[in-house]
């Protein structure tokens, strides 16, 4: 059994900012939001506090990297109300958000590749642009959906055709031939426009698809950080609620 913390020696705020590039102002005010437990008081009106803060003050820090400030805030806050469901609860809801970014991350990843160049298969059409651009019908039998439907993506965002100046019809070059293709598979994969705004961004911040690649590296070690720093967090709450009793 691990020894009660919540007694012992007093710890100052500088004994607990020490070492951790905090400010003793920043100890104050995370004891004012609830994510320390109250300290006591000396006669003159000093805090002192225990290293059961410590422990708290080091269970909140491990939390911030895999949950975020906000939501390692309000899991303290939680804890010290004698809300531990409430705790758990957001811990599952940011675990929840980590799944949903890796399925995200796996769509985009299967949807590159379906649009990476392949020859095409004997009667199968190949999703290109014609020289000078492609119009709404041609794309949209392409892609095999309504015109009104690539309207619905122009005006999420998620294609920006240019305008002939001459019939005032849409022309979709070789960038928006992409995206509509992008935004096509997603679609596909049941994702909502919203949801495919980013993505498309990000292509287009890229440059295109192959520059991408790098980004999506990146978000894969991003997310494996994430989850790693989660089960960090959850060992250092289990070993505060274990000292709290």
């Amino acid at each position: 059994m691990g020894r009660n913390l919540q007694t012992g020696e007093r710890l100052r705020p500088v004994d607990l900012a020490r070492g951790l590039g905090l400010s003793t102002q920043a100890i104050r005010n995370y004891e004012a939001a609830g994510i320390l437990p109250a300290a006591a008081r000396t006669p003159h009106g000093y805090r002192t506090y225990t290293p059961l803060h410590a422990a708290a003050l080091r269970a909140f820090l491990a939390l911030v990297p895999g949950h975020g400030h906000h939501t390692a805030a309000s899991i303290m806050r939680a804890v010290h109300e004698g809300a531990a469901d409430e705790a758990f609860r957001l811990i599952d809801e940011s675990h929840a958000e980590l799944l949903t970014d890796r399925h995200t991350l796996t769509a985009v990843e299967s949807a590159l590749r379906d649009l990476a160049p392949s020859p095409s298969k004997a009667g199968e059409s190949a999703v290109t642009p014609r020289p000078g651009g492609t119009f709404i019908g041609p794309l949209a039998r392409q892609l095999g959906v309504r015109p009104a439907t690539l309207r619905k993506w122009e005006q999420a965002g998620l294609v920006r055709p240019r305008r002939d100046p001459l019939t005032g019809y849409r022309v979709y070059d070789e960038a928006d031939v992409r995206d509509a293709r992008l935004a096509h598979q997603l679609r596909r994969g049941g994702y909502l426009l919203e949801q495919i705004a980013p993505v498309i961004a990000q292509v287009r911040s890229a440059g295109g698809l192959q520059p991408l690649q790098a980004t999506l590296r990146d978000w894969h070690d991003r997310l494996s950080a994430r989850g790693r720093a989660m089960l960090a967090g959850a060992a250092e709450l289990e070993a505060y609620l274990r000292e709290r009793g």
